[in-house]
Order: structure tokens, then C-alpha cells, then sequence
């Protein structure tokens, strides 16, 4: 009777997972196999034509591409200077506390909101940052307009955003470090480099493995600042993999096509998560 008591308490949380998790996925899957149903044509079974048409779509490749690339220098950077802030904040500093609100502010802002502050620093020959080059004399950008500058723009609008939400993180966990494993290392003429890298570093790693699947999984997911700054655009070099996929599904209503892709994202971050809990944190000691 104890069994089917703790059963049923588990039944509507499984029942929510299978209905809005499971169920959508194998759906998904299933119809990667199929040709987009219209009113005139309704879908048919086509094997693997989605996946080889993908494959010699060159939007995809560069969407592809982008998105490893948002996500390999997003994450890193936010991790980074999300430490350098937690360590500085968490030092006796004259207006500790406005200095950390400062610092966590962007967390708080919604990613249009972000978007919209970015669009007024970026904007051409209007923009604050093209306003401070032309009065030191440098020549002035079209950063969201240029190719080359398009996803190093929004990488460095990311990062600002992301990295105020990490450092707190990171702020709880060296708050959580023992004092005397500090003590003992100055006792010892241990440098600040040493003791950081020595104490501090190794028992941050557990909050580092945690940061670090969540700003693998926001560069993954995160567009919301695509519909405000490029739409994807110049000539695609900003377009990410899930922008892609919601311009597919909404924009041509191929929602076969827009299947095939999400599998091929969901693919990729189940890739990158046997990566992290099979590989990454054997290597993190929790005690």
C-alpha cells in the first residue's frame, strides 16, 4: 500500500513531463521523417530526405556554425569575468553593495529590454559608441550592420547580461570557503596568484560545473535579442540555430523541415551533456 501511495504521488509530476517533454520529442521526431502537410498535399513519409536536404542547406551550416561559435566564446567570457567580479565584490570596497547591484542589474532587465539599451550604444552615427569614436577622431562602425562585427556585437551584449547572474554564484560559494585554508596559506607565503589557484579555484569547481551547464544551455536558447537587434541578419552572419528553426516553423510553415532541425539541436545538447556528466564531472570533487 506504501508503494502505490508514493506512486501516486509521483503521477502528476510524471504525467507533466511525459505531456510536455516525451510526448512533444517523439512527435518531433516522428514527423523529421515526414513532408510538410499543406492543405492541398498532405504529408507522406520521405525517410531521410529532411536530413539530406539539411545537409546541403548552406543557412543551416552557417546558423551551425554561429551558434558553436556563440556558445564557445559566451560561455567562457561570462564564467570568467563572473569570477573577477565575484572576487572583487567580495572584498571590503568602498560602496560594496552598489557595486554589486550595479553588477547584477542586467540579470534583472528582460533580454528586449537588453536588446533595446544594446540598439541605442550599437546604432550607426547616432550610437553612443560611434559618438565616442568620432570624437576621438576614429573611424565609425555599423556594428549590427557589418558582417565581420554582427555576432562579436551580440556576444559582447550576452555577456554583459549573463555574467551579473553568474557572479552571485559565485559570491555565495566564496563566502563559503573556510577562512583557515586562507590563513594557513598566507602563513606559508603562499602569493594571491598561488592561493587562488591552489584553494580558491579547486573548491569552486562544483559551482563552475553548475554555472557552466547553465550558460551552455541560455547560448543555446537564447533569441530574444535577435528579434530586436538583426532578425538573423546581415546575409545571416548573426543567425543562430533556434532562430533558424522559428523562422522555418513560423515564418515558411515547413514544419518538417523545422522538426528535422530541432532534432538536430536537441541532439547536440544531449551531446554536450553526456560530455559535462559523463567526462567533465568526475574531475569536480565536492568535498
Amino acid at each position: 500500500m506504501r508503494h502505490v501511495y508514493g506512486w501516486l504521488l509521483l503521477l502528476p509530476g510524471f504525467i507533466l513531463i511525459v505531456a510536455f517533454t516525451h510526448y512533444p520529442t517523439v512527435t518531433t521526431f516522428i514527423n523529421s521523417f515526414f513532408s510538410n502537410q499543406t492543405v492541398l498535399k498532405p504529408k507522406r513519409f520521405i525517410g531521410l530526405d529532411n536530413y539530406e536536404y539539411m545537409l546541403h542547406d548552406p543557412i543551416f551550416m552557417q546558423t551551425l556554425k554561429n551558434t558553436l561559435y556563440f556558445s564557445l566564446t559566451t560561455v567562457p567570457l561570462s564564467i570568467m569575468i563572473a569570477l573577477a567580479m565575484a572576487i572583487f565584490v567580495q572584498e571590503k570596497i568602498k560602496a560594496r553593495s552598489i557595486v554589486r547591484l550595479a553588477y547584477f542589474t542586467p540579470t534583472i532587465l528582460p533580454m528586449v529590454a537588453v536588446a533595446n539599451i544594446w540598439l541605442f550604444f550599437y546604432a550607426p552615427e547616432i550610437g553612443l559608441i560611434n559618438q565616442v569614436l568620432h570624437y576621438f577622431g576614429f573611424n565609425e562602425y555599423n556594428f549590427l550592420g557589418d558582417r565581420d562585427l554582427v555576432l562579436g556585437s551580440t556576444i559582447v551584449m550576452t555577456v554583459w547580461k549573463e555574467a551579473g547572474f553568474f557572479m552571485i554564484f559565485y559570491l555565495a560559494a566564496l563566502q563559503g570557503i573556510p577562512k583557515e585554508l586562507y590563513e594557513a596559506a598566507k602563513i606559508e607565503g603562499s602569493s594571491p596568484w598561488t592561493t587562488f589557484t591552489k584553494v580558491t579555484f579547486p573548491l569552486l569547481m562544483p559551482t563552475t560545473f553548475f554555472v557552466m551547464i547553465n550558460a551552455l544551455i541560455n547560448s543555446f536558447k537564447m533569441i530574444d535579442h535577435l528579434f530586436i537587434l538583426t532578425k538573423g541578419g546581415p546575409d545571416n552572419a548573426s543567425n543562430l540555430l533556434l532562430y533558424y528553426i522559428y523562422d522555418v516553423a513560423f515564418s515558411f510553415f515547413d514544419y518538417s523541415y523545422a522538426a528535422t532541425l530541432t532534432m538536430v539541436l536537441l541532439t547536440i545538447l544531449i551531446i554536450i551533456s553526456l560530455i559535462q556528466f559523463g567526462l567533465i564531472e568526475k574531475k569536480i570533487h565536492y568535498k
